[in-house]
């Protein structure tokens, strides 16, 4: 359980990464990504990896700028502009969903307008899902100048898209539904210099 915990990603640019493991039974129709990342990098970067042997974008969140976030789904991505932060921890989720190709984007539990993306597309099971890292193959291929440096926390993935209430929920870290990947149950692997840590309040 990593409550009150944080990945600190101690290096930049770093060959470090999380290995996660969900068990997935078939491909996602629908996703929904949250996670927390404190920073001060101005570089591009990459949260949440999540690549199969056929797409190494197959979901993948990633912050060319620190005005600029990105969801890819399928190797095709939209952007999603924001506000700099002011140097505090930023909450995001993506979701999206296949039946409609919607995808939508909440900074610090604000919805951001909503974007379309890969409509009719199932996004494969077999994946390697990586934090800190961006796959260009499956499991690797990683520039490190698009590596994570700082703190990660709060990761989840849900196969189904959150309603509005609970992605505030998320942000406010009150009780969620069952996920795929969980924060609170998270089968994880640390690769490289990486250190679980307890957060520090704000």
């Amino acid at each position: 359980d990593l409550y009150r915990k944080v990945f600190v990603f101690r290096k930049d640019p770093s060959d470090a990464f999380v290995q996660l493991r969900a068990s997935l039974e078939q491909p996602l129709q629908n996703f929904t990504l949250c996670l927390r990342s404190y920073t001060d990098l101005a570089r591009p970067h990459s949260l949440f990896s999540y690549a199969t042997k056929a797409q190494d974008n197959e979901i993948l969140l990633f912050k060319p700028k620190p005005t600029e976030y990105r969801l890819y789904v399928g190797g095709k991505f939209v952007t999603f502009r924001v506000p700099e932060g002011g140097g505090g921890w930023e909450h995001v989720c993506a979701g999206w969903e296949s039946a409609t190709g919607i995808a939508q984007f909440w900074l610090n539990g604000k919805p951001w307008p909503r974007k379309g993306l890969q409509r009719g597309y199932a996004v494969g099971a077999e994946a390697a899902i990586l934090l800190g890292q961006e796959q260009d193959t499956f499991g690797g291929g990683f520039d490190f100048y698009n590596s994570f440096s700082g703190e990660l926390a709060d990761v989840y993935l849900w196969d189904t898209e959150l309603s509005p209430d609970k992605m505030r929920a998320a942000y406010l870290s009150l009780r969620l539904p069952p996920a795929l990947l969980a924060w609170k149950s998270l089968n994880y692997q640390v690769k490289g210099d990486v250190v679980v840590k307890t957060r520090l309040r704000e």
